[in-house]
């Protein structure tokens, strides 16, 4: 029998809220929840927050994992919206995000929460993310940490462009990273509010590090912690190459520089980006990949209607220049790919 005195000794757990967000995905969670709900952690709620289904993806959770609650959105805003309004309703100290198409191993959350609970300046952390097909390899979404050049391309410990590396435990230091992967992103609840959540505009890909380099900005940390391991599918909703994919990623990067980057860097780096990305363009177009192309020109006109529309006196946070950021890399990452053959982070890097 507890006395009083050992019931105050025992830690207590931060609350974790794992939040999947679904749209239309009944075979993933039928695939990959059952691990979910095999987690161990002791202070724990699991939630399903359905982008407005057309499938039978609810009805079948109600059914089979009556352990989750469900949240339900009656229309379709994407990752960053839907993520934005299901975590108004949710009451933890730690926000898991989640995605359908992720299977997750014994004891996967006990170390993320442990390093930050032991610093406190981490606002947001990420598991080791290996490719769910190929299990010995990292995955294209998030890998062993997202980092970004000075160009505002970005890039992963693992996985630079379409190139990913075999985990040998090559990066299995817990270090300071640019940006956690949305397909499995630990963030403290005081801080995604903090900063103003995701940027519903963005719908879909690149919200993430949108989001954590405000974080930064805020003056909290961004990390990555090796001890936790998940497998992620990736491409469940636009798979790779797809045009729809191309523009989003062109159209938000775009406009995430456009909020995050200090004054006095912006218009150097948006004239060396438009070279580049003309490039790509016209790389396109001769490979046979007109809808590329188009998608690349859509990104820029899309994004210059929004410039002209954004206010940027809403953003109050401290604009600090790349070079006071962790997770960037001084250099161009596509120069040192194509021309310099360096395909792996630590080629990338190497001086």
């Amino acid at each position: 029998m507890f006395t009083q005195k050992t019931r105050k000794s025992l830690p207590v757990l931060p609350s974790v809220a794992v939040v999947i967000l679904n749209w239309n995905g009944r075979s993933f969670l039928e695939q990959f929840l059952p691990s979910v709900c095999q987690s161990t952690y002791g202070n724990l709620q699991l939630i399903l927050a359905d982008n407005a289904s057309s499938d039978d993806s609810v009805d079948y959770v109600r059914a089979h994992f009556p352990q989750v609650s469900i949240i339900q959105h009656t229309t379709n805003s994407g990752f960053a919206g839907g993520y934005n309004e299901a975590l108004q309703q949710v009451k933890a100290d730690i926000y898991v995000l989640l995605n359908q198409d992720v299977e997750v191993t014994p004891g996967w959350i006990e170390p993320v929460v442990a390093q930050m609970e032991a610093n406190k300046a981490i606002g947001a952390c990420q598991p080791k993310l290996r490719a769910f097909a190929s299990k010995d390899y990292f995955e294209y979404a998030g890998a062993a940490g997202g980092w970004m050049d000075i160009l505002g391309y970005t890039f992963c410990r693992g996985r630079i462009l379409y190139c990913t590396e075999p985990d040998k435990g090559q990066y299995n230091d817990a270090q300071e990273i640019f940006w956690a992967s949305g397909a499995a992103l630990f963030i403290r609840a005081e801080c995604f509010h903090a900063v103003g959540g995701f940027d519903a505009y963005f719908f879909a890909h690149m919200e993430e590090v949108d989001l954590c380099w405000r974080l930064q900005r805020a003056g909290y940390q961004v990390a990555y912690c090796p001890a936790s391991l998940v497998y992620h599918v990736g491409g469940g909703s636009l798979p790779q190459g797809n045009p729809r994919k191309l523009y989003l990623n062109f159209r938000n990067n775009l406009m995430m520089l456009h909020k995050n980057l200090h004054p006095a860097e912006r218009n150097i780096i948006f004239m060396q980006r438009f070279f580049l990305d003309i490039l790509a363009a016209v790389k396109s177009l001769v490979s046979g990949k007109p809808r590329d192309t188009k998608a690349i020109y859509l990104a820029y006109r899309h994004f210059r209607r929004w410039r002209k529309t954004y206010d940027a006196s809403q953003d109050t946070l401290p604009r600090l220049r790349l070079y006071d950021l962790k997770g960037v890399f001084h250099g161009i990452m596509i120069w040192r790919y194509y021309f310099l053959q360096r395909k792996t982070f630590t080629e990338l890097t190497r001086q």
